[in-house]
Formats: structure tokens, sequence, C-alpha cells
């Protein structure tokens, strides 16, 4: 019986720590990230349309 209820426990503290901190620390991150790739593809775009106009 108690191996049973440390169990369950054991499965809720898992799904708790997941749902709790995983999932938003992997959002978080892809958010991140998603931010800097736009930031450097407007560089990107900046840096290519300045040196063609300068021709």
């Amino acid at each position: 019986m108690t191996r049973t209820v440390l169990t369950v426990l054991g499965i809720l503290l898992a799904l708790w720590l997941v749902f709790a901190f995983i999932i938003p620390a992997l959002f978080a991150t892809l958010k991140f990230l998603l931010i800097i790739g736009i930031v450097a593809a407007v560089a990107v775009l900046a840096v290519t349309v300045v040196g063609k106009l300068s021709r």
C-alpha cells in the first residue's frame, strides 16, 4: 500500500515539475531565440539594402 501511494505521489510530482518548470522554460527559450533570429534577419536585411544603395 505504501509503495503504491509513494508511486502515485512520485508521478504527480514529476507531472507538476514538467508542467510548472520544464515546458515554460522551453517556451521562454524558444521565444528568446525567435526574437534573436528576427533581430539578426533585420540586421542582415539592413546591411544588404545599404550595400545595394551605395553602389
